[in-house]
């Protein structure tokens, strides 16, 4: 059986809430009891709504952040508590792709000196060694070599988040982490760096973790996906099985409030009502039946197990069964005839090993 590259046990992580005068201070549970495995070569999503504790898990399995409970493993070494050498050895080989392109580079550095650092810091290169490494990466992501002089102001978001990416990758990691890496870009330059990612990642043999909650990105990516609501995991399956027949009602709904493309076209899945509960004060039992349509007192009262299916599918929820009994497909909207054309494109660039475009 082969060993995951990155693997999380029961892992927790707790925040400190607004101090009180009189009264203790909450503690909020960003991330509760998590449990999830990343095999080599393969593209995990985590998604979920703002505040469900998808980036502060992220940031766990990266030992960016030390967690309040639980283990990490990376190819079946604990890394739970590593620091010093060991720490920095994997900081090479697990990196990090950042959300804000414009908050994630530092202004008073030039391109050439924000992707050489981590050769300096990693692979103790020359200037002269360092220098060629950073046009080569360059024009990895599709940038010129010529920029390599030019400061982070001088370039757009989209720009920047190649910049990103290539600073990620010059350490040679064997796992990117992207924590909602076209978020923050326009729709236009969203396709051209998703696009990247999915060539680098065969050209170069990654393994990646995806954060995000743009579905559409999701499907395009990622081999399995994993849902997190308030800090913990509802449902975890493959792309295909959560888009064409999603289980846990949190999952449903998610897909269900996605654009539908058909004008006109009626729900099947009701949209998600209310706001996300406070995480420093979860309610009882299963923690999405202040919000669930199919929530009954067993729900408000006992937190559901996470139940392991046939072929590693997992979902928590009591009524599961009952509720996808009479409908084993949800109707989700087919693929839009743009995404098919970029889809077909980005399929026939990496059978011709197009390199990356250059645009922004």
């Amino acid at each position: 059986m082969t060993t995951p590259i990155l693997e999380a046990r029961d892992l927790s992580k707790h925040f400190p809430g607004p101090k009180k005068l009189f009264a203790p201070s909450p503690v909020v549970t960003a991330v509760d009891r998590v449990s999830l495995s990343v095999m080599p070569g393969e593209t995990l999503a985590i998604v979920g709504e703002s505040g469900s504790g998808k980036s502060t898990l992220g940031r766990l399995l990266l030992r960016l952040l030390a967690a309040s409970e639980g283990r990490v493993f990376y190819q079946g070494e604990e890394i739970t508590h590593a620091s010093g050498t060991r720490l920095n050895q994997l900081r090479r080989e697990l990196q990090i792709i950042f959300q804000d392109p414009f908050a994630s580079l530092n202004p008073r550095m030039t391109v050439e000196q924000i992707v050489g650092e981590p050769l300096w810091l990693h692979q103790n290169m020359n200037k002269a060694d360092r220098q060629h490494r950073v046009i080569e990466l360059l024009q990895t992501v599709g940038l010129p070599a010529a920029w390599a002089g030019r400061y982070p102001h001088e370039f757009s978001g989209g720009q920047r988040q190649r910049i990103g990416i290539a600073r990620a990758l010059a350490s040679g990691p064997k796992l990117l982490l992207g924590d909602e890496p076209v978020s923050a870009l326009d729709v236009s330059v969203q396709a051209q760096v998703v696009n990247l990612l999915e060539s680098l990642k065969h050209q170069l043999g990654l393994t990646m973790v995806i954060v995000a909650h743009g579905l559409a990105v999701i499907r395009h990516m990622s081999d399995r996906v994993a849902v997190m609501y308030l800090g913990q995991i509802v449902e975890l399956a493959r792309v295909d099985e959560i888009f064409d027949a999603p289980l846990h009602p949190y999952t449903q709904a998610l897909i269900a409030s996605a654009p539908q493309m058909q004008p006109g076209a009626q729900r099947t899945t009701p949209l998600l009502q209310g706001d996300l509960p406070n995480p420093a004060s979860p309610p009882s039992g299963c923690r999405f039946h202040t919000r669930c349509p199919y929530v009954t007192d067993e729900c408000r009262q006992i937190e559901p197990i996470n139940q392991v299916l046939e072929g590693g599918r997992q979902v928590a929820c009591h009524r599961w069964q009952e509720i996808n009994r009479d409908r084993s497909v949800i109707q989700i909207a087919p693929l839009s005839a743009a995404f098919l054309r970029r889809r077909a494109l980005f399929e026939h660039a990496a059978t011709h090993s197009t390199p990356p475009a250059r645009n922004s």
